[in-house]
């Protein structure tokens, strides 16, 4: 799974990928710095892992990993190929999800493409690209099912579906706050609408507005406009992110009590950026190891064991399932068993976020 870093040049996009993937990307006061994306893949932050590793004295910890591509800041007339637009659209379609960086900060020596700080424009500038894009694609889908009508009349669902679509997108909405069935939504499955793609709106603030950063104006009205699309906004300083990536756990944890947080910024970020995708995690433990396991949520049992081995799913029986919580509180499975904590699930059960799993299997 795939979350393309987008925003205007300058705003922390490179910066905010650096934190997150410590890669190192070239970090630069000038557009386009960034002309191939950048792609890093991290580890979901996941504290139950440590805990889970303790009790079972395991050998090795393998958190849920997620992808992160950073890609080239966008200008007006992207739609259009102005400065690396093609690239960028192409870049945007290939992700599974968008993480957009808006500028909150002033900072006189970091200049701003458009000259000023206003994160709704800057919002618009990039929507209103993809909107275009979206246009053509969904003229043509438009175009295609008319034609596909005239033979089928099942085809009619189809063509009302687009023009939903294209009517928001010619009042300047996106595809993503469209409500559509999930047999309209499954119609328009292979336009891979750009606007359509679930975001997360990053509010990036400096280290002065970070002390009051509910009261920030800016910040509210990227968070306003966030809750129009159903999503949200996360204020974070990422100069301050990039600080916190270099220290050692111990001055980490220090600086974050000094700052007044529980958890950095970017934990928040990626663990809402795996939420944003649809996913969740099931465990593994043992002594071998201990393992967080990415799928999508209402997965069944089957499914979720063939993420482990095809062989798992093919010969499946049965699931063993204690919740990590009960497991917790009862110190070991034993406990958790005479407890009658522990379950056995079918083939119809569908995994809960933070099950810890054992499948039989007969193959």
């Amino acid at each position: 799974m795939k979350i393309g870093i987008v925003g205007l040049p300058n705003v922390g996009k490179s910066t905010l990928f650096n934190s997150i993937t410590n890669a190192g990307a070239e970090c630069a006061n000038y557009p386009f710095c960034t002309i191939e994306p950048n792609v890093g893949v991290v580890a979901v932050p996941d504290e139950r892992l440590e805990k889970l590793t303790q009790m079972y004295h395991a050998q090795k910890t393998i958190p849920a990993m997620i992808e992160f591509v950073d890609i080239a800041g966008l200008v007006k007339g992207a739609s259009k190929g102005e400065g690396l637009g093609n690239k960028f659209l192409s870049h945007i379609r290939e992700v599974d999800a968008i993480l957009e960086v808006v500028r909150c900060f002033e900072n006189p020596n970091v200049v701003h493409v458009d000259g000023s700080i206003d994160p709704i424009r800057d919002i618009d500038t990039i929507n209103i690209e993809l909107i275009l894009a979206d246009m053509e694609t969904i003229d043509k889908k438009i175009d295609r099912a008319k034609k596909s009508l005239k033979a089928d009349k099942k085809y009619q669902l189809e063509v009302d579906a687009a023009e939903k679509i294209k009517k928001a997108l010619e009042e300047g909405k996106t595809a993503r706050t469209v409500n559509l069935t999930e047999e309209e939504k499954e119609t328009l499955k292979d336009t891979f609408l750009l606007t359509a793609k679930p975001i997360l709106y990053i509010a990036n603030v400096s280290e002065e507005q970070l002390g009051n950063v509910e009261q920030d104006e800016n910040v509210k009205k990227v968070q306003e406009y966030a809750k129009q699309e159903n999503t949200q906004a996360i204020p974070l300083c990422v100069k301050i992110e990039e600080e916190l990536t270099i220290l050692e756990p111990e001055d980490k944890k220090e600086m974050l009590k000094e700052l007044g947080l529980d958890e950095s910024g970017l934990d928040k970020v990626i663990k809402a950026s795996y939420d944003l995708l649809g996913l969740m995690s099931f465990l593994t433990a043992g002594e071998p190891e201990v393992r967080a396991w990415t799928i999508k949520k209402g997965t069944k049992a089957p499914e979720a064991a063939g993420k482990i081995h095809s062989d798992i799913q093919r010969g499946f029986i049965k699931a063993e399932i204690v919740s990590y919580d009960d497991l917790m509180k009862e110190g070991s499975m034993v406990a958790a068993r005479e407890k009658g904590l522990v379950r056995q699930e079918g083939k119809d059960y569908i995994m809960q976020e933070g099950d810890i799993v054992l499948f039989k299997f007969n193959v």
